[in-house]
């Protein structure tokens, strides 16, 4: 009878051990692991957009001080730094469509208005020549392809992720195990500034 039981026992646990690999090898992990790698890519996107918020302060009064007829690109760039300051993101910005609009909007602004601004310090040699903005402005280009390199990633995570929730078995899989999972957003080209007219 003890061996009997034993046995039941085993082929209990074997069957057991072998549902548990069954389940983790069909997918039942693979939301929430793509859930948390996008979200990764958008802390890393997060941390990009922060270096460059920190490097603005510096570049314009540096520019301040040598380019005082751009007074009106200083404005522009002050102005656009202080809306994307204001937009508070974090990990549920990318579930709500309309604070991510909101975020990239503001981001997409403060690098036009930052291009502008170094296409216009390009008149002034004195300031081409100083060593502090010359380090400025490399920091501020490293940090606008890091930029693009974290949104890059970015894109591919939540495209990941929300092909898993949007396939079977995945879809299944999230409407059974995992009833809060919703797609998340993602970014997109920025409209062109229209060009300026020629003379």
């Amino acid at each position: 009878m003890k061996a009997l039981l034993w046995q039941t026992r085993i082929r209990a646990a074997l069957v057991g051990m072998i549902l548990a690999f069954g389940l983790s090898a069909c997918g039942v992990n693979a939301i929430p692991t793509l859930e948390e790698q996008a979200k990764a890519a958008w802390s890393e996107v997060q941390n990009q957009y922060q270096r460059r918020a920190e490097l603005i302060p510096n570049l314009l009064d540096r520019v301040r001080g040598s380019a005082q007829q751009e007074r009106e690109v200083l404005t522009q760039v002050a102005e656009a730094h202080a809306r994307a300051a204001r937009i508070q993101a974090d990990a549920s910005t990318v579930h709500d469509p309309e604070r991510f609009r909101q975020f990239r909007e503001a981001q997409n602004q403060l690098s036009g208005a930052l291009g502008r601004l170094l296409a216009a310090v390009e008149r002034y040699p004195e300031l081409k020549s100083d060593a502090g903005f010359i380090a400025l402005q490399s920091q501020l280009e490293g940090t606008e392809n890091r930029i693009a390199v974290a949104r890059r990633d970015h894109i591919a995570a939540v495209e990941a992720y929300n092909a898993e929730l949007r396939t079977i078995p995945g879809r299944w899989i999230a409407g059974f195990l995992y009833p809060d999972a919703k797609p998340m957003e993602t970014f997109t080209a920025a409209k062109p500034e229209p060009a300026s007219p020629r003379i």
